[in-house]
């Protein structure tokens, strides 16, 4: 009782239930339970307790739950669900996120990365680390024409990795490599992620495309640096195949001929996005359209091909709207604890300096990485982190054009700290996508191992953003200026 009256002492009430909040719901997820159950069942609980026990939040919860002598009835939290469910499925920004999932399945079906993979071996097999670049420009392109981690990594990791293997690459930095390039598409735009942002913090999808290009091409940058660097220094790691045939014309028509088809959807996506012809949401619908069309150009498309890629993306968006419906939920009853207060105030009171926020937000973001998805950092932590970006007084430059160029900067800087939770343990989705196609032999120890330089790469690219704004925000403002 002493430690508690202790803890009393320093929090209040609602700070007690809100840091307790936090905590039951990452000790449910170490128990194994599904994260929208336990975001759901953690706000019940909470809601229950502020009904009946705490007599100041009672007027809080009158429309979630209401507690008399007959028992307990959640019937009241019809009126949150329909608020929050009506206020998701009107939003038109989120249309896209099954389009851009649809593209990004039905481009692993077409049959163009494998081409790309064949041509390019061919052009750059002969080089030491000829194949770990041939990953990472592979990467790059479908990071920009699919924008599905699971996907990418999978395909790269099912292509690249046993030919890496034959040809006595390190695993590590083979499986490092392939882990690393598959998740650049969460990052450059078309990007799930991106979207769910875009709905989170109120602001232009076209905004964050635009300002995540040229910081996930730096990215891209700097593994391509890295990997010939690491050549040099370690050759053995990155051998060169004993045999190699000459590169002629025909080669290089052959990858010009493979990258055309992803050039063609990127210029439709992104293309029709930033030329104003059409909105994040119209260019998804073109995209999907574009990947199905590759498909059948390649011959590709057949009716278990079309069956197998509508139920991923129906799984896939369900899983996220679930995740989406369980957040706003668990943020709604957060709020009535007066949890955005809450956080703002001790975020403020911590630092004076207003880029000393920021670098803290980016940490904790960073930690969480290590624990949760990217999807309940994004839902749950950016809208307890927008009032206090809104309220710094960040010197970004937005060129005139941008609406709110510290919140953009801000969001993309984040999308970079989130990518790194891919490939951090112990729930790095990348590392076990990877895992689950990798030839005998090859371990998670391995895997571990290979992405740690591309983990510090990612918090190089990170630094680089912060200290230039201005990357993140001249494209969108030439764009509108335009």
């Amino acid at each position: 009782m002493g430690i508690l009256s202790a803890i009393g002492q320093v929090l209040t009430l609602n700070e007690l239930a809100v840091a307790a909040m936090f905590l039951a719901f990452i000790w449910m997820l170490f128990r194994g339970i599904p994260v929208a159950f336990a975001l759901v069942g953690v706000s019940l609980i909470f809601a229950l307790l502020g009904e009946i026990f705490l007599d100041p939040y009672r007027r809080a919860f009158d429309d979630v739950i209401e507690f008399d002598r007959i028992g307990l009835e959640y019937r009241k939290f019809l009126v949150v669900s329909g608020r929050i469910f009506g206020g998701i499925v009107k939003n038109p920004v989120l249309v896209a996120l099954p389009m851009f999932i649809y593209m990004g399945l039905m481009l692993d079906q077409s049959g163009v990365a494998q081409r790309m993979m064949q041509s390019m071996q061919r052009l750059f097999g002969g080089l030491k680390g000829g194949l770990s670049l041939t990953v990472l420009l592979i990467g790059i392109i479908l990071a920009a024409s699919t924008g599905v981690i699971g996907a990418s990594v999978t395909l790269l990791g099912v292509m690249a990795l046993p030919q890496m293997m034959d040809q006595n690459y390190s695993k590590p930095i083979a499986t490092g490599t392939i882990a690393s390039a598959g998740t650049l598409g969460i990052l450059i735009p078309p990007s799930i992620m991106l979207v769910i942002m875009s709905d989170q913090l109120a602001i232009s999808l076209g905004d964050l495309f635009m300002g995540a290009l040229f910081p996930g091409l730096i990215l891209g940058a700097l593994y391509i640096v890295f990997i010939v660097l690491y050549g040099l220094v370690s050759p053995a790691s990155m051998p060169a195949p004993a045999q190699t045939d000459a590169v002629g014309w025909d080669v290089v028509k052959d990858v010009a001929l493979a990258v055309v088809p992803p050039l063609f959807l990127i210029l439709l996506v992104l293309g029709s996005i930033f030329a104003g012809i059409a909105t994040p949401t119209e260019a998804s619908g073109l995209g999907a359209f574009g990947a199905t069309l590759l498909a059948i150009l390649n011959r590709r498309l057949t009716w278990k091909v079309l069956k197998e890629v509508g139920r991923s993306t129906l799984n896939t968006s369900g899983y996220i709207v679930g995740i989406f419906l369980a957040a706003n939920f668990f943020a709604y009853v957060l709020r009535a604890y007066g949890g955005d207060e809450i956080v703002e105030h001790h975020v403020l009171a911590a630092f004076d300096n207003p880029y000393a926020i920021v670098v803290f937000i980016l940490l904790i973001v960073f930690l969480l990485g290590f624990l949760l998805d990217w999807i309940e950092i994004t839902i749950i932590i950016m809208p307890l982190m927008l009032p206090i970006i809104k309220g710094l007084e960040l010197a970004v430059p937005g060129f005139g054009q941008v609406a709110d160029p510290s919140v953009v900067w801000f969001a993309i800087l984040v999308a970079v700290t989130l990518q790194t939770s891919f490939l951090t343990p112990p729930v790095g989705f990348a590392l076990f996508y990877l895992k689950g196609v990798c030839p005998p032999g090859v371990t998670l120890a391995h895997i571990y191992r290979g992405v740690i330089p591309f983990v510090i790469l990612q918090l190089i690219g990170l630094a680089i953003v912060f200290v230039f704004p201005g990357l993140v925000t001249w494209l969108p403002s030439v764009a509108y200026g335009n």
